[in-house]
């Protein structure tokens, strides 16, 4: 048996730590190795070439590369052996960066003989490999994709369009997710729904489009190419087929009512509502509310409610799953300094985007809660939930700049005598157009203000914020009618036991974690699944 061993440099990221030529030196006095060389990067077109050659030349049975992780580059190293005509299977990768150098930065001397170790293991256990074959298995080309938010909804429009059959499963009653709630998009001031709602329109027209609205995974097991997946619809005690979306009448004379979570807690809605004006589908839904009076379905000129109404199972299989789940936003009552819940005039951002929509509670006037009237004083504190080891979330949630930004535009154009300001540790306008989307907020008068807000208080019927101008140096405090608080996004917790289901990894911000953050973003460590948007961590719609 011959064996090559092949030592990879990996620029500085390995050579640096461990001394990578006495790692050959002890490999090439391994049993059975008949060369053993350092390649600067093994991954490389020359790398590749050299390896090919060896195997030729030496008559190679087995190979042992010593370099990065094995998630990273085995399928290269199989092509290579492939191309130089040795099974691809005879091969053994050996993790010497993150399980070497990275580790024992501080001690090149212990990990240039752990290296030693594990290239003597992998010398060890090529020698042991049997040859493998490939086989061919049926798969199944339709696409399941969870969550029907802006993420989902491309990813589905686009594998329609390439004839894919696609199960668009959606927990809530209507598609569409945040975006739909939004007013308007930066940096153009798109109206949200004018953009998003054609899309909404194709996807429950789209014959290659099965759209399960109300519904949620239970159960997803097998592999890529054929992954079998369980459901349940929830019952929306209405006959889909038979509602005409004419809510004022059975919304009327229903007795009950609750927070609207679809305008993120500021305004109320009846226990049988539709979520918003334009849903799709623009069907009612009776919540677990409902008292069981009946008064909607004697009003209801559709014979539409249907109390006898049973939760229904679902099941089908697909070749792929796309998990395009979302975010949930962070809860501003954990950052209790802020007084979110106390304090009926601080709000949050998304709070704030469904009271400057026209079909919002507040018909997209911006009011102070405790009085009604207009706003005259409002100040955006930054960060919040984000950038902050307290509350677990030193990551950057990305959107919360240009979205206060946004606002605050708006304000002024709507309130042009109101004082407007924004309280931030830094601001971040990285994308196209962002930039001078920031200079024009500044240039409409809207006040930046470097550094946290260390407290929000009411006192005398006043909503007080303190703060440190930290370019000024002064200590501040300010009486304001709207403290809107731009909340960050979290990993969503009800995803969790989907990400179970199919063993994923996640990364320490607890967002699904992808193969590679560079090479391959969307793709998982498990083949067939696959990540978009938000499930992979804090994005803006244009990058979702």
């Amino acid at each position: 048996m011959l064996i090559g061993v092949y030592i990879c440099h990996c620029g500085s990221n390995i050579a640096g730590t461990i001394d990578v030529e006495d790692v050959r030196r002890h490999a090439e006095k391994l049993k059975d190795v008949a060369v053993a060389r350092d390649i600067q990067f093994a991954c490389g077109d020359a790398g590749q070439e050299q390896i090919k050659n060896d195997i030729k030349e030496y008559k190679l049975d087995r190979v042992v590369m010593t370099a990065c992780s094995p998630r990273l580059h085995t399928v290269t190293f199989r092509h290579v052996l492939e191309q130089a005509g040795l099974n691809p299977y005879l091969i053994e990768m050996v993790n010497i960066r993150e399980q070497g150098s990275w580790v024992h930065a501080d001690k090149p001397g212990l990990a240039t003989q752990k290296a030693k170790d594990l290239v003597a293991m992998g010398v060890a256990k090529v020698a042991l490999l049997s040859p493998l074959e490939r086989k061919t298995l049926p798969a199944n080309r339709d696409v399941l994709v969870i969550g029907a938010g802006v993420a989902g909804i491309e990813a589905a429009l686009t594998l329609a369009g390439m004839g894919v059959k696609v199960r668009l499963v959606e927990k809530e009653p209507a598609i569409g997710g945040k975006m739909a709630l939004m007013n308007e998009v930066f940096p153009t001031n798109d109206c949200s729904l004018c953009v998003l709602a054609p899309k909404m329109s194709d996807v429950q027209n789209n014959p290659d489009i099965t759209l399960y609205t109300y519904s949620e995974i239970t159960a997803i097991e097998g592999r890529a190419g054929n992954f079998k997946v369980k459901g349940v619809k929830k019952p929306r005690y209405i006959d889909e087929k038979k509602c005409k979306g004419c809510i004022e009448l059975c919304a009327h004379v229903c007795p009950i009512d609750v927070s609207n979570q679809f305008d993120f807690g500021i305004g109320k809605r009846k226990s049988i509502y539709i979520p918003f004006a334009q849903a799709v589908p623009l069907v009612a839904c009776i919540d677990e509310h409902c008292v069981g009076c009946d008064l909607c379905r004697l009003a209801c000129i559709a014979e539409a409610v249907d109390f006898s109404q049973k939760p229904e199972d679902f099941e089908f299989n697909v070749g792929a799953v796309i998990l395009a789940t979302g975010y949930q936003p962070f809860d501003a009552r954990r950052k209790e300094e802020y007084g979110y819940g106390r304090y009926k005039n601080v709000i949050t951002n998304l709070q704030l985007e469904r009271m400057l929509s026209a079909a919002g509670p507040t018909n997209g006037r911006v009011v102070s809660p405790t009085t009604g009237a207009d706003v005259k004083r409002v100040a955006f504190i930054l960060c919040v939930g984000s950038r902050d080891e307290q509350v677990g979330n030193p990551y950057c949630s990305k959107v919360c700049c240009m979205a206060s930004i946004k606002n605050a535009l708006k304000i002024a154009e709507l309130y042009p005598g109101a004082k407007v300001s924004i309280h931030y540790i830094d601001i971040r306008a990285g994308g196209e157009g962002y930039e001078e989307y920031y200079r024009r907020c500044q240039e409409t008068g809207v006040s930046f203000v470097r550094g946290r807000v260390a407290e929000v208080e009411e006192a005398n019927g006043k909503t007080l914020i303190h703060y440190e101008d930290t370019l000024s140096g002064e200590t501040c405090h300010e009486a304001c009618d709207l403290v809107v608080l731009a909340v960050g996004m979290e990993a969503n917790k009800d995803v969790q036991k989907i990400g179970n289901m199919l063993n994923l990894s996640t990364r320490p911000d607890r967002f699904f974690q992808s193969a590679h953050p560079k090479m391959r973003p969307v793709q998982t460590h498990k083949k067939g699944v696959y990540i978009a948007g938000c499930a992979g961590g804090p994005k803006e719609i244009q990058v979702s």
